[in-house]
């Protein structure tokens, strides 16, 4: 696993994103989603493993509701560090918009060996994050990857993306993170609107 796509597709002397460091293994591995108003609305969903995020872009973001299959586009791993990343890409440059951090935590494999799960194409996994709880897994399609809650207590089906609009760190609306950082808030508040249904 490399940083080396994350690191040809920025200008780290134009934008804020972590450009990384290796860090030490931990006892516990994070998890992240970062809502994303870039050219369009998005969930990126992350979940740390041989230090880096592995990373999947969710159109429409996680739903809790076990019988709704979320596409996830496998998108290039990020450093660590970026699951702390809050604020504005430039306009311009790759993934240029608002960014919040919708959800952290930490996440536990239910699958005994993640590497051959991942090739496989079929990942179970445990989520401890502040809107998302549970168990759940990744399965790979020709496609591209589904993310889909698993039938456990935490399961429902209310739309978790409108009762929860708001960041896991900051408690900021998308256009509030855009206009302290002197992002486009006319770009950011599409992002706030509940999503057609």
């Amino acid at each position: 696993m490399s940083l080396k796509d994350y690191h040809g597709k920025r200008n780290f002397d134009v934008t804020p994103e972590p450009k990384g460091a290796r860090p030490a293994n931990r006892a516990k591995l994070s998890y992240v989603i970062q809502k994303h108003q870039a050219s369009r609305l998005h969930y990126d969903f992350r979940l740390e493993w041989n230090g880096v995020l592995l990373s999947w872009a969710v159109p429409k973001g996680p739903s809790l509701d076990p019988s709704v299959k979320r596409l996830a586009m496998q998108v290039e791993d990020h450093p660590v560090e970026y699951g702390g990343f809050e604020g504005v890409i430039p306009e311009g440059e790759y993934g240029g918009g608002t960014v919040m951090v919708w959800d952290r935590g930490t996440w536990e494999p239910e699958s005994p060996d993640v590497d051959a799960a991942l090739k496989k194409g079929d990942l179970k996994f445990t989520l401890h994050g502040k809107k998302l709880q549970g168990s759940w897994v990744l399965v790979r399609t020709p496609r591209g990857w589904l993310l889909i809650k698993h039938r456990d207590r935490y399961a429902s089906t209310g739309d978790v993306i409108v009762t929860e609009p708001k960041s896991a760190v900051s408690g900021k609306m998308l256009t509030d993170i855009a206009r302290a950082n002197g992002g486009n808030v006319e770009k950011a508040a599409k992002g706030d609107l509940p999503p057609k249904q």
